[in-house]
């Protein structure tokens, strides 16, 4: 990056990748008129822009009027972000261009959750995915990760994950050391919320909240277009807000958390306790879908549920909206048609609207995010 990110040239850059993101294409004397700053300093900018291939002029066009302005617009096409998302058995991968527009995408096991075995397996992965696309690796200008659990995503540094069992850990150096290139990690869920903010249903909206519902349940915040972390990196942790007292032992280790109730797991217990048969998530998902009422009648108890909990959070924070993913985004109106329910019914003043908003390869996109939002707004420290 040219310039620290409080210099003059570094929030001239951001005011300008902003607008061209959320505007598209416009030309230099538009971006001078919206952004407020000089034209003298837009075409300095955008000059530096080109140079590194992250904007590019496309072809004027041609009116009745003449030839009009030439546009600039964002090369997304010149750059690549890879983005991994960390499942307990597996690995999401996702190679990226800088609108998180997928180009190759795959899922490798996870034989070993040890820090160092998982670092190895993301590291051949990525000449793997760039090979796949035709890529050379200096086409890539980050890695994102997302990593269930708490993390301070300014540090690189995992403070916990239950579902890893690591504590303290600097991920993202011990990555970037590895693959020799910069790294950013956050939670998953954050991650999403971060694609959301950048190219997805929050991208209109400075205030929302992005709810994910799968093998856990996240609910991260945008205040004023930044990812609430809190003080401790924590906040957002809806599931583990105590719905349960003295329930379902959690991953975390305490018991009656609303993931513990409500979550995927949960819902394949119940499926098995009311039916006697263990199944797998899709086919539990493939009988919701069908009509059965067994599944229904679970799938409508853990959005009542989530909707209780998440009343609480409209209460305090009044986001815009709520962006839903997850897997069980599939579930449809027999999930968020309780949520809502029971959300309006809990809520004081503001009943956001749910906004549903998932597609295969969500959580890789969001991780590959992760390193895209550094290029558009400067806010993420890398390690590397």
């Amino acid at each position: 990056m040219r310039g620290g990110p409080t210099t003059s040239r570094a929030i001239n850059r951001r005011l300008i990748l902003r607008l061209l993101r959320q505007q598209g294409p416009v030309s230099r004397a538009e971006l001078a008129s919206l952004t407020g700053l000089s034209a003298a300093a837009v075409t300095f900018v955008v000059a530096e822009l080109i140079e590194e291939a992250l904007v590019i002029e496309r072809e004027a066009v041609v009116g009745a009027t003449g030839r009009r302005p030439t546009p600039i617009d964002i090369n997304y096409e010149a750059h690549l972000t890879v983005g991994f998302k960390l499942h307990r058995h597996h690995i999401e991968c996702v190679l990226t261009d800088l609108a998180t527009t997928p180009l190759i995408a795959s899922d490798v096991d996870i034989c070993d959750p040890a820090p160092a075995a998982i670092i190895e397996t993301i590291a051949a992965t990525i000449p793997r995915l760039l090979q796949r696309a035709g890529r050379a690796s200096d086409a890539v200008v980050g890695i994102g990760v997302s990593i269930p659990g708490e993390i301070n995503p300014a540090t690189g540094i995992c403070l916990q994950s239950p579902r890893f069992g690591w504590r303290d850990l600097p991920f993202a150096e011990m990555l970037a050391e590895r693959v020799h290139a910069p790294v950013w990690i956050d939670d998953d869920v954050n991650a999403f919320a971060v694609a959301q903010r950048l190219f997805g249903a929050g991208r209109t909206h400075r205030n929302f909240a992005a709810l994910a519902i799968g093998a856990g349940i996240g609910c991260s915040l945008v205040i004023d277009g930044k990812i609430y972390h809190g003080s401790r990196s924590a906040a957002g942790k809806l599931g583990h807000t105590i719905s349960v007292p003295d329930g379902r032992l959690c991953e975390c280790g305490r018991h009656g958390c609303l993931m513990a109730h409500a979550a995927e797991p949960f819902m394949l217990d119940e499926w098995t306790r009311l039916t006697g048969q263990a199944i797998a998530w899709e086919p539990f998902v493939e009988a919701v879908q069908a009509g059965d009422d067994k599944g229904l009648s679970i799938v409508a108890d853990a959005g009542k549920r989530i909707g209780r909990h998440l009343a609480d959070m409209v209460n305090l924070f009044d986001p815009e909206v709520i962006v839903v993913g997850g897997e069980a985004v599939a579930f449809g109106e027999a999930l968020l048609g309780p949520i809502r329910c029971e959300m309006e019914a809990r809520t004081f003043f503001s009943n956001p609207k749910l906004v549903p908003d998932w597609v295969p390869n969500s959580w890789a996109r969001g991780a590959a995010a992760l390193a895209t939002q550094a290029v558009f707004d400067f806010e993420s420290v890398s390690s590397g």
